[in-house]
């Protein structure tokens, strides 16, 4: 691929200085490996959201997600979806191409407009399928450099496909002379929800069971959040005396310590993992682990996402409730998907607590079934806002793929 002027003389310029800088990566592993590029927190977890795509139909292919430097991802645990998370070297020629020869990918989405030259153009040189996302107005429309005026639009050039949330951005991308038929207006990148499955026939069975009864769900809880758990619900059964609870505990084998928790409690349990059948009598039924989230979020109209009332908590996102039809409860420790919460928050479809009594107060006021619809409905919004952008660079990712193999 030949270069323009103004990438090779800024590529020229650079190299001057360029020296290497030795960095010690992981084994790169074997098959596709998909490079995926962010510049912020949220970008990274939408990121996860495409890998968890990709890699279900996909079997072996390997998520590398690099961020910019300034960001310090170590912070939080990497989503589901990305295997690997390494900080992008410096833009220099030889720090470009040492890190392209490790790593050798096989597609590369980019996100955010704070574009990276040599790398993008060792990508391009290398035959890397290079696609481009959520690029703003200002990313497109900043002045050029009077030496090099055809710098910017040369390095977009490299891009097969660029989707931006901006009108202006789209209309100053075909003025550069960008193709039409390369540019995407779509909304912003955001993680969506990706519903974990759950067997037809066992959910027919469990809403059975249920009957009329009001039900709201625990997810996710942690040791350290049982007793506020049991006395929110303990609270709210004196004015909703045929509530029930359903809780999934956090790690399997926590049910063993939930079970000596409940028995300093008056309420009627059963166990999942024990056949235990739903019926009148019960109180609390016991799942233990995440491992049928997917049947417990379609379930419940109301869901408390636990990991969130202990300030080191695994947080968990709360997307895939929120489409399954849920309302949404939290805690104040949601670091993680903290973007997410907010926009379910501004949307009325989360509220916050931060112990047993506020939990228990929202339980009672919220499982009113008008309620609980209209904070779901609200939230099966917000939590697919974004999925038409996921469905086309998952599509794209996936034909560049194939061409490639």
């Amino acid at each position: 691929m030949g270069r323009s002027l103004g990438r090779a003389a800024y590529r020229a310029l650079s190299r001057r200085s360029s020296r290497p800088t030795p960095i010690a990566y992981a084994d790169r592993p074997e098959g596709e490996l998909v490079w995926a590029h962010a510049n912020d927190e949220t970008r990274i977890a939408a990121l996860g959201t495409i890998g968890q795509r990709l890699k279900q139909q996909r079997r072996g292919l390997t998520m590398l997600v690099t961020y910019a430097a300034g960001l310090h991802p170590e912070g939080f645990a990497a989503p589901e979806g990305v295997d690997l998370t390494v900080g992008l070297p410096d833009d220099l020629p030889a720090d470009a191409d040492a890190f392209l020869a490790h790593w050798q990918p096989s597609a590369c989405l980019w996100t955010g407009g704070e574009l990276m030259p040599h790398h993008i153009d060792s990508a391009a040189e290398a035959g890397v399928p290079l696609f481009l996302a959520d690029v703003g107005g200002a990313d497109v429309t900043a002045r050029p450099n009077r030496w090099m005026p055809d710098f910017k639009r040369s390095t977009l050039e490299l891009f097969q496909r660029i989707a931006t949330p901006s009108n202006d951005a789209a209309r100053h991308l075909r003025r550069m002379g960008i193709p039409p038929d390369r540019i995407s207006l779509t909304p912003r990148l955001r993680p969506s929800a990706t519903p974990p499955p759950c067997s037809d026939d066992e959910l027919a069975d469990t809403m059975r069971d249920i009957g009329g009864r009001p039900v709201w769900l625990a997810a996710h809880v942690t040791e350290r959040e049982f007793d506020a758990v049991l006395t929110a619900h303990r609270s709210a059964l004196k004015l909703s005396h045929r509530l029930l609870l359903i809780i999934v505990t956090a790690q399997v084998g926590g049910a063993a310590a939930l079970k000596e928790t409940l028995a300093g409690y008056d309420l009627r349990a059963g166990y999942w993992d024990d056949g235990d059948t739903i019926d009148d009598y019960i109180q609390v039924y016991v799942a233990d682990g995440p491992d049928d989230i997917g049947l417990w979020y379609r379930v419940a109209p109301l869901t408390f996402m636990a990991s969130s009332l202990v300030p080191d908590g695994p947080s968990q996102s709360p997307l895939n409730a929120a489409a399954l039809g849920s309302a949404i409860l939290y805690g104040p420790n949601v670091d993680a998907h903290r973007d997410s919460y907010a926009r379910l928050a501004a949307a009325r479809a989360a509220r916050t607590v931060n112990g047993a009594d506020s939990l228990g107060t929202a339980v009672v006021q919220l499982i009113a079934p008008d309620l609980a619809a209209a904070m779901a409905l609200a939230g099966w919004e917000v939590a697919t806002d974004g999925a038409e952008l996921v469905d086309l660079l998952v599509d794209l990712l996936q034909d560049a793929l194939d061409a490639r193999a």
